[in-house]
């Protein structure tokens, strides 16, 4: 049976978090003389410490509680404080599973945990023994997967029976027929679910990732995060955009067809030797030359991903506005390779 308790730093489940002065007094109005700020001026206040409102959002467009829910600066805190709950530095595994996305490794080496790799097979899927067969603190999976843009299979069997936490990152989900696993974070209490703004919602520049998970995962987030995580312009733009679901809606089918249009004229290009399947808002291609095709492109001032040196010879393409895809395609249709 997993127990949480168990695998959280000893220190952590000590620790006394900070109290700031926005956590002691929690009503509304008043004359503040409490937190040093300054009386003047718009932004003056210090921003609501645990997003109250944002969270309400978000609980009523995802169908679950606010106790489930943490909202990180980026899913890069939400993916660093993983660590620092779970992962006493020098001491600790955890496994990834690349080609994926690079800050895991990033974060597990900042927290000085260590990294067990376990590839991705040959055709970018999960191999479910080994995972099951390696003792670690923490696995990331990322479903899309970023580089190679595919849903991984058997994540729900790893939840099952992993001993360890499960981080599930769905940066992609909105662009995927894949069923998200966030309605499961109470029926498996070593499940986290990532997601974020950054993608499906345009709003990468205000940085807001979230968590979902068991209650009992969230109030360890709180209790590690800094006091004032996400600020009150980032809160406010991010309530602005999920109030804005009709705009969410279009673009995301916009991308969509655009994904298809793309993947079609690709597919003409006779230095385009494979497509992967997408299900993620980009495209990964293998060709004959990724360097020199990345050149290229960029001497004509667009700019992809070249990814030659996670998966040989490919490269990523953000599928972009309808105008940019067609320069694109026009770019490489003259590219002499």
């Amino acid at each position: 049976m997993f127990q949480l308790e168990k695998i959280i730093r000893p220190n952590i489940l000590a620790l006394k978090p900070y109290s700031s002065a926005r956590d002691e007094f929690k009503g509304k109005d008043g004359i503040f003389l409490d937190a040093n700020e300054n009386p003047f001026g718009n932004l003056n206040r210090y921003p609501d410490p645990y997003q109250k409102t944002l969270k309400e959002k978000f609980a009523t467009l995802k169908n679950v509680s606010t106790e489930n829910i943490f909202i990180g600066n980026g899913s890069d805190e939400v993916i660093d404080l993983v660590f620092r709950i779970f992962c006493n530095p020098g001491q600790d595994k955890v496994i990834v599973c690349p080609p994926t996305y690079g800050m895991y490794e990033v974060s597990a080496n900042i927290n000085d945990a260590d990294i067990i790799s376990i590839p991705l097979d040959e055709k970018f899927q999960l191999n479910v023994d080994k995972i099951l067969n390696t003792e670690a603190k923490i696995i990331f999976l990322c479903s899309p997967n970023n580089p190679t843009a595919n849903n991984l299979e058997n994540i729900e069997t790893i939840v099952r029976k992993f001993n360890g936490i499960v981080f599930v990152d769905e940066a992609y989900i909105d662009f995927s027929a894949q069923e998200s696993l966030l309605q499961k974070v109470n029926d498996y209490p070593n499940l986290i679910v990532s997601q974020t703004l950054s993608k499906a919602w345009g709003r990468a520049a205000i940085r807001i990732g979230i968590a979902y998970a068991s209650k009992e995962i969230i109030s360890y987030y709180n209790k590690v995060k800094p006091p004032y995580n996400v600020g009150q312009i980032n809160q406010h733009e991010a309530i602005e955009a999920l109030d804005d679901i009709e705009t969410y809606i279009k673009n995301t089918n916009t991308i969509l067809a655009q994904r298809s249009w793309l993947i079609e004229q690709l597919s003409k290009l006779n230095f385009v030797e494979k497509i992967y399947p997408s299900d993620a808002n980009f495209v990964l291609l293998k060709t004959k030359n990724a360097n020199a095709i990345y050149q290229k492109l960029v001497d004509e001032k667009i700019v992809v991903r070249n990814r030659h040196s996670i998966v040989e010879n490919c490269l990523r393409i953000t599928v972009g506005e309808p105008f940019e895809n067609v320069k694109l395609i026009d770019a490489l249709k003259i590219i002499p390779i």
